[in-house]
């Protein structure tokens, strides 16, 4: 996820070159890609990515200020890695997959759109000129995702139970609060700018996110030292790997220093 944010239009030039198809794992866009079999790429309205809304999707804003640590580590879906755990909480996790999105499928900012789904049932959808909507609906198990990127083009069988549909919960949709998320709306920002400033904003959200599990910053902070970090950055076009890693080693001091400033 990270390396298509950081340097995709580097890596998407690559893959027409060598004529070669990226298979996302990543569930969301595992899922487009299989919504995507069912019309052309010129059909298209819009991707929509589907977030559980992580532990703080029902937190009243005015407590955002106060929450710990160990909340933000809990979340309600998915058992992952304490990094992406706190960019769930954040909702930066899914900016991420927003700037991937774009990548991988060759949309634009306005052609993206998320929804808070807390079933975590249908892992994302596309939206046809004709206003129809494929949706992949499945488990919360990633080994679905990896074996259809192994086995692509073909569907083998798998050991998991099947999804029995009459058995769902209720099927929930809501519009992310931009307000209490605000790492999602920043990712929107680096996609729109393009250029370095996705790897500028990775980089800056790797730092802060470091500092908070060290206990170095409160947990409210790290979209503040993102947003200062691509305020202070002026995005040059990613032509070439070292440009963006000259962004991100940028970007880490940059974001480093921050954290520094806020550190209790």
């Amino acid at each position: 996820k990270e390396t298509m944010v950081v340097a995709g239009e580097l890596i998407m030039r690559k893959s027409l070159e060598k004529n070669a198809e990226i298979v996302p794992v990543d569930s969301e866009h595992n899922a487009i890609h299989q919504c995507l079999r069912g019309g052309r790429r010129t059909e298209v309205a819009r991707l929509i990515l589907t977030a559980s809304g992580g532990p703080f999707r029902e937190t009243p804003i005015e407590k955002m200020t106060s929450v710990t640590l160990d909340e933000a580590l809990n979340h309600p879906t998915w058992r992952m890695g304490r990094k992406i755990t706190i960019d769930s909480a954040t909702l930066m996790n899914k900016g991420l997959e927003v700037i991937e999105a774009s990548r991988l499928f060759g949309v634009t900012a306005d052609e993206i759109r998320v929804v808070v789904h807390p079933q975590s049932v249908i892992h994302s959808m596309v939206e046809f000129a004709d206003g129809s909507i494929l949706a992949q609906l499945g488990l919360t198990d990633m080994r679905i995702a990896i074996q259809y990127a192994l086995t692509y083009p073909e569907r083998w069988d798998t050991p998991l139970p099947a999804l029995d549909v009459c058995k769902l919960p209720k099927l929930e949709f809501f519009e992310p609060n931009r307000d209490k998320f605000p790492c999602l709306g920043l990712a929107y920002r680096a996609l729109r700018t393009g250029g370095t400033a996705p790897a500028v904003l990775n980089a800056a959200n790797e730092v802060a996110v470091e500092a908070f599990l060290g206990n170095g910053i409160a947990y409210q902070e790290i979209p503040q030292i993102i947003e200062s970090v691509l305020d202070a950055h002026t995005a040059r076009e990613a032509t070439d790997l070292q440009t963006v890693l000259d962004a991100d080693k940028w970007a880490r001091k940059e974001a480093g220093a921050y954290c520094g400033s806020t550190i209790r």
